[in-house]
């Protein structure tokens, strides 16, 4: 991904305030009016598993139907989201790393080590991801 094109990273706690109607927010929402403007978002390679994997516990809460996740898919689907194909290659290093000096879990450092790798702002809703960004140096996006 060219830092030429207005992108960032986008943290899967953002994509699923989209959805589910109780997670509603400002910041959430205008993380999505971006990405109708022409912004592009870049996921580690994890974020469809993570998102997947919270739709199927949500549906086995009785939080939302099997339906709905279909209807979110297709939304979520349509969306200028690129996956990042490096991610497994920074796993045993630099993502561990990042967990370690940050008290993250590696798939929230997963984020932040994509974030400074391709050297785009980061949107999340995580506190801990946000305060390990800003004291790594990575911006947190602000539509």
């Amino acid at each position: 991904m060219s830092k030429a094109s207005t992108s960032f990273v986008l943290d899967s706690s953002v994509a699923l305030a989209w959805c589910f109607v109780d997670e509603k927010a400002v910041y959430p929402q205008s993380v999505l009016d971006s990405l109708t403007v022409g912004n592009v978002a870049i996921v580690p390679n994890l974020w469809h598993l993570e998102v997947a994997n919270i739709f199927l516990v949500s549906e086995r809460r009785k939080r939302c139907t099997n339906a709905e996740v279909v209807q979110w898919l297709g939304f979520l689907l349509a969306l200028p989201i690129q996956e990042d194909t490096e991610t497994s290659k920074k796993a045993w290093g630099d993502t561990l790393h990042l967990g370690r000096s940050h008290g993250l879990s590696v798939y929230d450092a997963s984020y932040l080590e994509l974030a400074l790798r391709v050297g785009v702002e980061i949107a999340t809703l995580d506190v801990d991801l946000r305060k390990a960004a800003v004291k790594a140096g990575v911006k947190v996006f602000t539509p």
